[in-house]
């Protein structure tokens, strides 16, 4: 029975996606590459869940984190000494803008490195060529849903910050949803302490791919004729400054960093605090109840679709919920503390689904990070803020699904 509701849950999400479209006409000339995309959700979704082989890709990512985030550290650790330490301090946690945001400077710092060697420009060819040729987008999108997937929301922005000023609405729209939709490598670590590493590697996966079936949907257009980097180089985006030494170089991508974390942290400040007032309000109008409540009702039937059983689904709507008003490390936390006693087919559809950037402090975040680029494109994105949380969401939910169908 599941395997029905599931198959009816992407119908109605993809519905959603497609009833606010900037431009409906296009869809049908989309619907063969979200037909294809799907597929390929599903067969990847299969090998990584369900093959020996897939164990021991996911063991490798997950490794691979490991070693980057703890070279992260070592900068982290020598300037801000025991306050990064748990062992010193195993009473608090180590702070959020230590463990988490400062590796942004030691990821920009990586991202600068590969520029100057001509190597990401390797990977806009080879991987957005190919990708490109899936998904019916352009080079460019493609190119940044890899690197979102890989680096996160706020870093990605600075490996195309050249290009900012020459990108349309519509395509920084599809930018900003891979960005939305992906996790960051900084806190990929914590994550997989949460939550099974099979959920998180899968999701990560999937909402590569899930991002361009609803932007195909909610924000679909056709890419530009020729090669789109070039295209847009050319349009005013080149980089006509002498060539820079290495050491130059590293030190503005090094500064990028730093100016993104704190603008990223700033963002967060603001929002969460914002939504705190918010459940104080309903908790005091309404007897106790918060505004995560109301919501985890109102999720209860989007969780059903997802293939979780109904006499779970308002437990997994609230954790779904918290996601959204708080943050999905909270929601984890709240889902590994068993207190619902749910299925371990619940746990992995609503696993699935928490692994993403996809709540209201993200629109803050994002727009932070590109207007710390780019003053322009960031008011834009704000502008579009809760249509990208709206799609953002439903890519989330599409990536559950599919995991409710395979699991």
């Amino acid at each position: 029975m599941h395997y029905v509701i599931g198959v009816v849950g992407l119908l109605v999400f993809g519905l959603l996606a497609w009833l606010p479209s900037t431009d409906r006409s296009q869809v049908k000339r989309k619907l063969r590459p979200i037909a294809v995309m799907l597929l390929i959700e599903v067969a990847l979704s299969l090998a990584l869940l369900k093959t020996g082989v897939g164990t021991d890709v996911i063991r490798g990512i997950e490794s691979g984190f490991d070693h980057l985030l703890g070279y992260a550290a070592e900068g982290t650790t020598f300037v801000f000494g025991d306050l990064t330490d748990v062992d010193k301090n195993p009473s608090t946690s180590p702070p959020f803008l230590l463990s988490v945001l400062m590796p942004i400077v030691f990821i920009s710092a990586l991202i600068g490195i590969l520029q100057y060697t001509k190597i990401l420009p390797l990977v806009v060819t080879v991987i957005g060529t190919a990708l490109s040729k899936v998904n019916g987008m352009g080079k460019l999108e493609s190119f940044n849903a890899v690197a979102s997937a890989l680096l996160g929301q706020s870093e990605v922005f600075i490996s195309v910050k050249k290009l900012l000023p020459v990108l349309p609405a519509h395509r920084m729209y599809t930018l900003a949803a891979s960005a939305m939709s992906t996790v960051s490598a900084s806190i990929l670590g914590a994550y997989l302490q949460l939550i099974d590493a099979r959920f998180v590697i899968t999701a990560i996966v999937l909402n590569l791919f899930g991002a361009f079936i609803v932007v195909s949907l909610i924000n679909p257009y056709d890419p530009a004729p020729d090669s789109d980097v070039d295209a847009l180089v050319a349009g005013g985006g080149r980089d006509t400054r002498p060539r820079q030494s290495f050491f130059e170089m590293l030190g503005e991508y090094i500064l990028d960093g730093f100016k993104v974390a704190f603008t990223v942290g700033a963002m967060l400040i603001g929002f969460i605090a914002l939504i705190a007032m918010l459940n104080g309000i309903f908790s005091g109008l309404f007897g106790g109840t918060t505004f995560q409540d109301v919501l985890g009702y109102a999720f209860s039937p989007l969780a059903w679709l997802t293939g979780i059983p109904w006499d779970e689904s308002v437990a997994a709507g609230k954790f779904m919920a918290t996601k959204l008003v708080a943050n999905e490390v909270v929601a984890m936390l709240q889902l590994t503390s068993g207190d619902d006693d749910l299925s371990a087919r619940t746990i992995a559809i609503v696993s699935t689904f928490l692994v993403s950037f996809a709540n209201f402090s993200s629109i803050g975040i994002i727009a932070g990070a590109v207007r710390s680029l780019d003053e322009k494109q960031g008011i834009n994105v704000a502008r579009f803020g809760l249509r990208l949380l709206y799609g953002a969401t439903l890519v989330s939910f599409i990536s559950a699904t599919i995991v409710g169908l395979v699991v």
